[in-house]
C-alpha cells in the first residue's frame, strides 16, 4: 500500500493534500485513490454544498455529489493504475436499476447494478433521527488495465443516480491456497453461492483446530452465524475474490482466542437497523490475541460489536462500509486493542466507537484510520474508559448528531466506567465535522468533549490537531445532559483551525482548559463562545498557554447563538436559501405539496389545484436576504414535454404585504436544456417571503414546480 506523504483531505471538488504537518500523516494508507463526482466531467447536475440534516447533498463526500438522470453519464479521469472501481452512489427510495461503464469512450460489457435497498433506513426511537443513510457502495472489477489519466465514464441507464465519489484501485491477484490449509470446498461449500455452506464452514473451522481454514475465491452464502471458533485462521483469496454473503458471521459471547481473519469479504443483506438483532460480522468475543485484517465488510448492522475479553485484539487494513449501525464498538471490558489503517465509510452511528460499559476499555487506541460519512453520530466516539489513544485519524463529513471525534462520559446505559486516567487524542485531521444537534438546537464542534453524565476528571491531552472548513465550531466543551458537570483538566496544544463556520472554542459547561499554539483563520462569528448551561453552573475558564492567534474575539450575547458566516445561516455564500425552508400555497394535488419544491430533489415536484389559474407558491428563507436570481426547475426526465410557464416574481418582509419584483412573463422549460428557467431579479430586492404567481402554463392545466432555488449572487 502507497504510504500518505500529506495530510489528505477531501475537499469540495477534488482532492487536496495539505502540506504536511510537523507529526505523522493522519488516516489510512489506503489500496485506492478517490476522486470526487463534482470535480468529474459531467452532463448531470451538481447538487450541494448542504449541510442541512435529511438532504441527499448533506451525507455527501464534500457535501455535493452529481445528479444523474436517464442517458446522463459523469467522466472521471484515473488518478493512478487501476483494475477496479467502488462507487458510492444514491438512487430515490424503492428503485433500482444500472450504470453503464466507458473506459476511454467504449463502453464495456460490464454494468454497475445500483439499488436502494440497503438505503433510507428510519431509526425513530432515536431522538433528533430522520430517514437517513442514503448512499450505498457498488465494485466492479473492469475486467482491464487503465492508467492515470485515462477516462471512465458512468452512465445511467433509466435510474436517476447520485454519484459521489469513485474509488479507483489496483486490485492484485487472487492469492493461492497456503499449504496444509483445510479448504471450504474439500468439505462441501458451494462457491457459486447457490447452496447453504453453513456446515460447510463449520466442518473446516473444527478440522484446522490450530491451522488455516481457506475459503477460494467464489461467492459462499451462510444462513446462520458460526460460533465456538478459536485457535484457528480463517484465510480468503483477497476481499474482491472470496465473497461470504450472511448477515451474521460470527456470534459467540466467549472464545479461548488465536482468531485471526483475514483477506476475504463479508456481505450482508441487512436493510434496517434492529438493535437486538445480532447483524454483525463479528457478535460478541474473538478471545484474547486475535485478529482482523484485510477485510471488505459492508450490508451490515455493525461491523464488530465487540464484548467479553477481546484483549489485544488488532484490527487493521479493513473496509468497513454501510453499516446502518456503528462500524466497530468496544463494547467495554477491552485490554489492549489496536484499531489501526483501516477505511469506513457511511456508518449509521459511530464509525469507530469505545463503551466502557460493565467495565471500563483500557489501554486501547483508534490510529491511522480514515473515516468518511457516517450520518448519524461521530466519527470517532469515547464513551469513558481508561488510558485511551485516539492517534492520527482523518475524519469527514459527519452528519447529524455527530462530532468528528466525542471524548464523553455518556453513560447510555449502567454500569458505565467514566474516563479516567490520561485520554490522548492527537494529530487528528478533522474536516467539514460538527453538525446541528436538533435535540439540543444548537451546534455541536468538530471535537468536543462532553461530561453528559458525570464531571470529566482524567486528564485529557489534545494536540497537533487541524480542523478545517467546520460548519460550526471547532472544540465544544459541554455538559450534554442538561445537568452542568464539570469539564476538567484539559489541554488544547498545537491546533490549526481554518474556516470554522461560527467559533474557535464553543464553551457550555463549567470547567478550564488550557490553550498553546492554536492558531486560527477564517473564522465565522468569534473566537470564543462561553455561556455555561444551565447559566448558574459555574464558568469555564480559559487559560491562554501563548502562541495563539486569530481567535482573540468573544461572542457578547449569551442570549443567541452565532450562526455561521457572521450571521449569515450556512457556511456558504453560494447556498440555495430556499432549501428546506418552510413553503406553502394555495392549492396542491394530491401528494404534489408546497414543500416538494424545496426538498432538494429534482425528481419530486409541487402541482397547484388544476383547471384553477392564478396559483401562488410561497416559501419563508427566515431572513431577509439581497435575492439576485431564481432557478426554476421541473423534473430532468425527457418524460416531461417542453411548455411554458407565465409567472409573476413577488417579494416581501411580513408574509402578509407583497410587491411585484420581476412582471408576468413566460418561462420555457425543455428536458432538453435541463428543465429549467433561470429568473434574475433587479438590484434593490430584499426579501424574506418569496412568491411564485403562475397565471398559464402550456403543458398542464396547474401551475408546477420541482425545485424552485433563491440565490444571492447573479
Amino acid at each position: 500500500m502507497p504510504s500518505m506523504g500529506a495530510v489528505v483531505a477531501l475537499a469540495a471538488g477534488m482532492l487536496v493534500s495539505l502540506a504536511p504537518a510537523a507529526h505523522a500523516a493522519a488516516g489510512a494508507a489506503l489500496p485506492f485513490t478517490s476522486v470526487e463526482a463534482e470535480s468529474a466531467t459531467t452532463t448531470g447536475t451538481r447538487i450541494g454544498p448542504d449541510y442541512t440534516q435529511g438532504t441527499l447533498a448533506s451525507e455527501a463526500s464534500g457535501r455535493q455529489a452529481v445528479r444523474l438522470a436517464s442517458g446522463q453519464r459523469v467522466e472521471f479521469t484515473v488518478p493512478r493504475a487501476a483494475n477496479a472501481v467502488n462507487l458510492s452512489y444514491s438512487v430515490p427510495d424503492g428503485q433500482s436499476g444500472s450504470l453503464n461503464v466507458y473506459v476511454n469512450g467504449t463502453r464495456i460489457a460490464r454494468t454497475l447494478p445500483v439499488t436502494s435497498t440497503y438505503s433510507y433506513v428510519d431509526t425513530g426511537w432515536i431522538a433528533g433521527a430522520k430517514t437517513h443513510h442514503f448512499f450505498d457502495d457498488a465494485r466492479l472489477l473492469l475486467g482491464r488495465d487503465v492508467r492515470a489519466g485515462d477516462k471512465v465514464a458512468f452512465e445511467s441507464t433509466g435510474t436517476q443516480v447520485t454519484v459521489d465519489v469513485a474509488d479507483f484501485e489496483q486490485v492484485a491477484g487472487a492469492a493461492a491456497q497456503p499449504a496444509g490449509s483445510v479448504s471450504v470446498v474439500a468439505k462441501g461449500a458451494d462457491p457459486g453461492g447457490n447452496g447453504d455452506s453453513t456446515q460447510a464452514f463449520r466442518d473446516a473451522i473444527a478440522a484446522a483446530h490450530g491451522s488455516v481454514v481457506w475459503i477460494p475465491p467464489g461467492d459462499y452464502k451462510l444462513t446462520s452465524s458460526l460460533g465456538g471458533v478459536r485457535d484457528v485462521t480463517l484465510q480468503g483469496a483477497g476481499s474482491w475474490y472470496s465473497v461470504v454473503h450472511t448477515s451474521r458471521f460470527i456470534d459467540q459471547s466467549s472464545s479461548a482466542g488465536g482468531v485471526h481473519i483475514k483477506d476475504f469479504a463479508v456481505i450482508g443483506e441487512v436493510t434496517e437497523r434492529v438493535d437486538s438483532n445480532p447483524d454483525n460480522f463479528v457478535n460478541g468475543s474473538l478471545g484474547p490475541n486475535s485478529s482482523v485484517a484485510g477485510m471488505w465488510i459492508q450490508h451490515l448492522k455493525c461491523g464488530l460489536w465487540l464484548t467479553g475479553n477481546n484483549d489485544n485484539l488488532v484490527v487493521e487494513n479493513n473496509r468497513i462500509l454501510d453499516t446502518t449501525a456503528d462500524g466497530l464498538n468496544l463494547n467495554g471490558t477491552a485490554k489492549g486493542v489496536r484499531v489501526r489503517n483501516n477505511f469506513l465509510r457511511n456508518q449509521g452511528d459511530d464509525s469507530l466507537a469505545m463503551w466502557s460499559l460493565y467495565a471500563p476499555d483500557t489501554d486501547s487506541s483508534f490510529e491511522n484510520n480514515t473515516i468518511s460519512q457516517p450520518n448519524l453520530a461521530n466519527g470517532i466516539a469515547i464513551y469513558g474508559g481508561t488510558d485511551i489513544t485516539v492517534r492520527d485519524n482523518l475524519i469527514s463529513d459527519t452528519n447529524a448528531l455527530g462530532s468528528g471525534i466525542a471524548i464523553s462520559n455518556q453513560k447510555f446505559a449502567d454500569p458505565f466506567s467514566p474516563l479516567a486516567g490520561t485520554i490522548t487524542v492527537a494529530g487528528n485531521t478533522l474536516v467539514r465535522t460538527g453538525a446541528v444537534n436538533p435535540n439540543w438546537n444548537h451546534p455541536m464542534g468538530a471535537l468536543r468533549v462532553d461530561s453528559y453524565d458525570s464531571a470529566i476528571d482524567a486528564t485529557v491531552h489534545i494536540t497537533d490537531t487541524t480542523i478545517i472548513d467546520s460548519p460550526y465550531s471547532a472544540f465544544e466543551f459541554v455538559s450534554g445532559g442538561g445537568q452542568g458537570h464539570a469539564v476538567r483538566n484539559v489541554t488544547v496544544d498545537g491546533a490549526t483551525v481554518r474556516g470554522t463556520g461560527t467559533v474557535v472554542v464553543q464553551a457550555e459547561a463549567q470547567g478550564a482548559a488550557t490553550f498553546r499554539n492554536v492558531t486560527a483563520s477564517s473564522v465565522g462569528a468569534a473566537g470564543v463562545y462561553n455561556c455555561p448551561y444551565p447559566a448558574n453552573s459555574g464558568p469555564f475558564t480559559l487559560t491562554d498557554g501563548g502562541g495563539n492567534s486569530g481567535w482573540s474575539s468573544t461572542w457578547s450575547d449569551c442570549s443567541t447563538w452565532p450562526r455561521p458566516g457572521q450571521g449569515d445561516p450556512d457556511p456558504d455564500p453560494g447556498r440555495n436559501l430556499a432549501k428546506g425552508r418552510p413553503a406553502t400555497a394555495t392549492g396542491s394535488q394530491d401528494v404534489y405539496t408546497p414543500g416538494k419544491a424545496v426538498d432538494g430533489d429534482a425528481g419530486s415536484y409541487w402541482e397547484s389545484a388544476n383547471n384553477a389559474f392564478p396559483q401562488a407558491w410561497t416559501v419563508d428563507l427566515g431572513s431577509s436576504y439581497a435575492v439576485r436570481r431564481l432557478v426554476l426547475k421541473l423534473p430532468p426526465s425527457p418524460a416531461w414535454g417542453a411548455r411554458t410557464q407565465t409567472v409573476t416574481v413577488l417579494g416581501g418582509t411580513d408574509g402578509s404585504n407583497y410587491s411585484t419584483v420581476v412582471a408576468s412573463q413566460g418561462y420555457r422549460f425543455d428536458p432538453a436544456t435541463g428543465n429549467t428557467a433561470t429568473v434574475s431579479l433587479p438590484g434593490g430586492t430584499n426579501l424574506r417571503y418569496l412568491r411564485l404567481s403562475v397565471s398559464a402554463n402550456t403543458g398542464w392545466p396547474a401551475a408546477q414546480f420541482s425545485e424552485v432555488e433563491a440565490y444571492l449572487g447573479s
